[in-house]
């Protein structure tokens, strides 16, 4: 329906920037790319100096230099709006224009992923990257989005306790109960006590849950975590994830994954009960693939990698695919009956 109005608009007033620049975005989320790209083309010609949407949403259809120029003019019009507001004061009533240091700091965030992909080869990527990325936590310091990526880009250039650092500020600012647990059990085996069991945040604690990041968001934080070996936080992350929702496979193969890694690094004790928590999680992951035909091959043939090392549970006669129905699979064991209502 939104479409149909905002295409009568266009009708109606072909040069009108706040129509081209709705209908633009609007073209944008349906995925109609070529209808999108001629409509903020077109208010960009209209309006070059006013309106930074329409190049974000540009920068974001396009790739390479072409991304990077478009979203670097729509951060120069969103700093402008910024310097605006500023002098303006907070008496006047906002407007649509109004921007937050949050979303400036996630534009400087946008050209600095190019950098990281598109433009990787560039001979001065890894400087534009880092100076996009500086400009980003400049504006915004506790945006999350920036610090993990200034994590992933430190990480990458095998600077991991620099890496680790900004990893660290980020959970602190949407999951201190997370941090305040792992250094707990850091000083406990530094003193040679014995570690604490994982707990899961008391639900007097929930209030620092509010501005959770995207759930995606969180998964690369997982990723992260793996990849400097913090891995009793990753298993807390990815814990939390499938408390929000059990059927993602990417979580519960990051869980298997992450488990197996410390069963290579636990006590002739407790390894085996890591190898155990593994193939639990990655057999539930690869039965959640096989019922979501999951596309991820290079994902699937890690996993099955892991399982053949794991190799089968010890004593078990049971089908291996088994393994997860029990207190894995509440919610996906469906009756025939329901079934049939469904049906």
């Amino acid at each position: 329906m939104a479409r149909i109005f905002c295409e009568r608009a266009l009708e109606m007033a072909p040069d009108d920037p706040q129509v081209l620049d709705i209908a633009g975005s609007l073209y944008a989320e349906l995925g109609l790319e070529d209808k999108a790209r001629s409509c903020l083309l077109h208010a960009i010609d209209v309006t070059p100096d006013k309106g930074h949407a329409k190049y974000m949403y540009l920068g974001q259809l396009s790739s390479a230099q072409e991304a990077v120029v478009l979203f670097s003019k729509g951060v120069e019009l969103m700093q402008r709006s910024l310097v605006s507001q500023s002098t303006r004061g907070a008496c006047v009533f906002p407007d649509k224009e109004n921007v937050t240091p949050q979303e400036v700091s996630s534009a400087y965030c946008s050209i600095a992923e190019i950098y990281l992909t598109d433009l990787c080869i560039q001979e001065e990527a890894a400087e534009r990257c880092k100076e996009a990325l500086d400009k980003a936590l400049e504006t915004c310091p506790n945006n999350v989005e920036a610090l993990q990526l200034m994590a992933s880009f430190l990480i990458s250039s095998e600077k991991p306790q620099e890496g680790k650092r900004f990893l660290m500020q980020s959970l602190e600012v949407w999951l201190p109960g997370l941090i305040q647990k792992n250094t707990s059990q850091e000083q406990s085996e530094v003193a040679g006590e014995d570690n604490q069991e994982w707990e899961d945040i008391e639900e007097e604690d929930e209030d620092i849950l509010q501005n959770l990041p995207a759930y995606e968001l969180r998964i690369t934080t997982a990723k992260l975590l793996l990849e400097i070996e913090e891995f009793t936080l990753a298993v807390g992350v990815l814990e939390r994830l499938l408390e929000e929702q059990d059927d993602v496979v990417q979580v519960w193969y990051l869980l298997g994954w992450v488990n197996f890694l410390q069963s290579k690094k636990s006590s002739v004790e407790d390894e085996e009960d890591d190898r155990v928590s593994s193939r639990t999680a990655l057999l539930q992951a690869k039965k959640l693939a096989e019922k979501q035909c999951y596309g991820d091959d290079e994902l699937m043939s890690h996993m099955e990698q892991l399982l053949g090392e794991l190799g089968p549970a010890p004593d078990d006669d049971e089908d291996e695919n088994e393994v997860t129905k029990g207190e894995l699979e509440p919610e996906l064991d469906v009756s025939s009956e329901d079934d049939n209502q469904m049906e």
